[in-house]
């Protein structure tokens, strides 16, 4: 999955996913040291997909304020 871009809403699923697993106490030390560093660059890409979302939002309401 690294070179295919991830979307915000696969994103969340899959860190979804990776929380339920720790969670339920189904990952081994080194599969979890890798779940968690996963989650990580998840978290990474909603927040700049976020960020992204409302530049283009207030760029949008200025435009329309102009």
């Amino acid at each position: 999955m690294a070179n295919k871009k991830v979307t915000y809403n696969e994103a969340i699923s899959e860190i979804e996913e990776i929380i339920e697993k720790i969670e339920n106490e189904e990952l081994n030390v080194d599969e979890l040291a890798e779940k968690v560093k996963r989650v990580s660059a998840l978290l990474k890409i909603c927040r700049e997909k976020l960020q992204s979302t409302n530049e283009q939002v207030e760029q949008i309401l200025k435009e329309m304020e102009d």
